[in-house]
């Protein structure tokens, strides 16, 4: 099974916290399908996050993920995408510096938007956001 993970950008501008994230991913038996550093701009921030356009954070959101760069990656486990959220932690910040401090994000979360990882929440969302990211994965892998 494969899921689709981000590094935001925060946490890419911290070498420690950059390499700390890189090494839980080996350390969980994580293969690395593809791997690369993106930039969003305006427009294709608002395409990735379109399924949260009109709420009261998306323009913060989009603004931040247009701030610098993002890495981005097709991890491959048994069980991907409910182990990579499990690494992750609670998306609020706020509660998951007390119930989950060594989770990625209890160690490199900042703030609600400032959450240091994504991770699709279904097969269905591993699907759109790698085609979003990775265009033509999905056809290279039939050949």
């Amino acid at each position: 099974m494969i899921t689709f993970a981000m590094i935001k950008p925060h946490a890419v501008k911290n070498p420690v916290a950059l390499s700390h994230i890189m090494q839980i991913i080996k350390d969980n038996n994580f293969n690395i399908i593809r791997k690369s550093r993106i930039k969003f701009n305006r427009k294709s921030a608002e395409k990735f996050y379109e399924e949260h356009h009109g709420r009261f954070y998306f323009n913060r959101l989009v603004t931040f993920m247009t701030s610098g760069e993002a890495e981005v990656l097709i991890l491959e486990r048994e069980n991907a995408i409910t182990k990579w959220r499990e690494l992750l932690g609670p998306t609020k910040i706020f509660k998951c510096i007390y119930s989950h401090p060594s989770s990625i994000r209890g160690l490199y979360g900042l703030t609600d938007t400032r959450n240091a990882c994504h991770g699709s929440d279904s097969p269905e969302s591993v699907s759109k956001e790698i085609e979003k990211v990775f265009p033509g994965f999905y056809s290279e892998q039939k050949n």
